[in-house]
């Protein structure tokens, strides 16, 4: 289909087999699961089917989708005004502050969008679980993974009073199958994964030897995935679209006798800090997880101290940086930083490439336009549901994450149906650093709390000889 500027671009002829599979699944289930891969049109699916049960089917009236804040943003409203079939469809977004949400709320439309962060506060106003929608969405509900969260609470006490579920994600379980149980609650209510999580675990897991986690019982995966499929559906990318390529490209960086010495210093220090608490270290490490950023942080280049102020230490990952970005001849690329001193460290590097953070909506419109050679962005921020593979194919880690999901969302924003190039994947390391720890563990997705703990015993280990009492 053909439009002008401002008017659909897609009818539903150019849907997907499977994606019609997907219509067809939200409508015979009330409750159920679209489990599929970054890219293959969950939002699009869900509409038309949104659109089917509210103006052919008649069985809902209002609909709301709680999201990331990025998400509620921009991905519904542009997949509404980009599909004809589902051009009508009027959505309105409830954000702001306490008033003005409210007020959103009094406006007539037929889809309610909200953020995650959200959420909590509306299953407030409306008494916990007494919500005025038919028919819920959660895209990306594997942030609701954790049922300590307040935002679980409160979806949990509201889903009874919801006579229609959908849950969207292309990682429902990204770290561990533990991470299942409670999406899956918010969809089934427990009939599947059972009523709670301790009986779930205890079905399903045994503890592991460091006792920070849990273990799959041999052959469980295979029967929790049994339990659930009548009512989710997953798919892969690779197995239902023509994609490009997708290339990583790992730049192992030396840092040479003497820097590598310091960190090997730093390394003893931080870690002796950990097992001698009287110790007088400048810039400390009090945990395994604050001595692994401190670690990463070193990789990338500077320390915070203390007082929150940071120390660079080397520009190699800098100067590495620019030399990839130069030699891409002015092609477009996003940047991915993990802390606030990368950002402030990269924007004063590439200040001639005039790098852009995603601050609204107009950000987003412009780097697909094709008017941002270079955006920066955080996984945190940046990871789920964003569309930005119009805008060009090439990213640049310049450190890791331990989190396989925002690994992986991240570079699903620009690898996804619509990208028309090999997507280049850069990530910068330093050998012989905690970045080849992060990345074993996302190789081998492994990425849950106990890996992040043997990475760093394992560095402890090689000062045993310090450690009389360990």
């Amino acid at each position: 289909m053909t439009m002008t500027n401002n008017t659909p671009r897609f009818d539903r002829s150019d849907l997907h087999p499977y994606q019609l599979r997907c219509i067809d699944h939200i409508i015979k289930n009330p409750y159920c699961g679209l489990f599929l891969d970054m890219g293959l049109g969950k939002t699009i699916s869900t509409l038309t089917a949104i659109d089917y049960l509210m103006y052919s089917d008649l069985d809902i009236q209002k609909v709301l989708v709680v999201a990331p804040k990025q998400v509620i943003a921009t991905v519904w409203t542009d997949e509404i005004e980009k599909w004809s079939h589902v051009n009508h469809l009027r959505a309105v977004k409830i954000v702001g502050s306490p008033v003005k949400r409210t007020s959103a709320l009094q406006e007539k439309a037929d889809i309610y969008l909200i953020s995650r962060d959200n959420y909590a506060w509306l299953c407030a106003l409306y008494g916990g679980r007494n919500l005025p929608f038919d028919m819920l969405v959660f895209d990306e509900i594997s942030s609701f993974k954790s049922a300590k969260t307040i935002r679980f609470k409160a979806a949990k006490r509201a889903r009874p009073g919801v006579k229609r579920v959908v849950g969207l994600t292309g990682t429902p379980a990204p770290n561990s199958l533990i991470d299942l149980w409670a999406p899956m609650y918010l969809i089934d209510m427990g009939d599947r994964l059972e009523k709670n999580i301790t009986r779930y675990r205890d079905k399903y897991f045994k503890p592991d030897y460091s006792g920070f986690g849990y273990n799959l019982v041999p052959g469980a995966d295979k029967l929790i995935h049994e339990k659930i499929k009548d009512i989710c559906i997953s798919m892969s990318a690779e197995d239902y679209l023509n994609m490009p390529d997708k290339i990583f490209n790992f730049i192992k960086l030396d840092f040479g006798p003497q820097l590598r010495k310091q960190y090997a210093d730093f390394e003893k220090q931080n870690i002796l800090h950990l097992f001698y608490e009287d110790s007088e270290v400048e810039i400390s490490a009090v945990n395994a997880a604050s001595l692994s950023n401190k670690l990463l942080q070193f990789s990338n280049g500077a320390v915070y101290d203390d007082d929150k102020n940071y120390h660079v230490v080397h520009d190699l990952k800098l100067d590495a940086l620019e030399d990839i970005v130069e030699d891409a001849n002015g092609e477009p690329m996003i940047v991915v930083y993990q802390y606030r001193h990368d950002l402030e460290r990269i924007q004063k590097r590439l200040a001639r490439f005039n790098p852009r953070r995603v601050t609204s909506e107009q950000d987003i419109r412009d780097w697909n336009n094709g008017e941002i050679q270079i955006l920066l962005a955080h996984p945190a921020s940046m990871g789920h549901g964003l569309n930005l593979q119009q805008g060009g194919h090439i990213i640049t880690w310049f450190g890791l994450t331990w989190s396989l999901e925002l690994f992986m969302q991240m570079i699903a924003r620009v690898y996804r149906q619509g990208q028309k190039y090999p997507v280049i994947i850069n990530i910068l390391m330093m050998a012989g650093t905690h970045d080849e720890d992060v990345r074993k563990a996302i190789e081998e997705k492994d990425v849950k709390q106990e890996a992040l703990l043997a990475a760093v015993k394992a560095r402890v280990l090689k000062y045993i000889d310090d450690f009389k009492y360990y």
